[in-house]
């Protein structure tokens, strides 16, 4: 079982815990994380029962499945969370910054590539499996 990682906001009033589903980051440039963020969200996957916060966290319904949150008093970027019923429910996106010690994981997905703006760029990006805007929606979005 992977070890819990501690983590807090810039301010330090959002703390959290959280156990990472895997060893990997994913890395998001879809409109909406780019906003958010101010460039991509880095972030690794944690189930919803390895997930512990404790602070002023604000909550933000971003699309018809998903949620974001972030620290009420400076605004870091805390978390994706999927809300639509099915497999992925409950799954958070945990950003990765908030973490001295998330470092060490590689990122290994990256999506939305096709929405990447030209002057981004990572290393080994041939270890890491890309999927567009379609591959995503066809892959993730709630099938009616």
């Amino acid at each position: 079982m992977a070890q819990s990682l501690f983590g807090k906001c810039l301010c330090g009033a959002v703390e959290i815990k959280a156990t990472p589903a895997g060893e990997s980051l994913s890395v998001c440039h879809c409109d909406m994380c780019r906003a958010w963020s101010s460039s991509m969200f880095m972030a690794f996957e944690a189930d919803a029962g390895s997930v512990e916060v404790a602070g002023p966290v604000k909550v933000f319904t971003s699309s018809e499945w998903a949620e974001r949150a972030f620290c009420a008093t400076c605004g870091s970027a805390l978390w994706y969370r999927i809300t639509a019923p099915g497999l992925m429910h409950g799954q958070y996106q945990i950003a990765a910054g908030l973490f001295d010690n998330a470092g060490g994981m590689a990122p290994r997905l990256e999506v939305y590539i096709d929405k990447k703006p030209a002057g981004y760029a990572l290393e080994g990006g041939d270890a890491r499996r890309q999927m567009t805007e379609a591959e995503v929606i066809e892959a993730f979005a709630p099938k009616e």
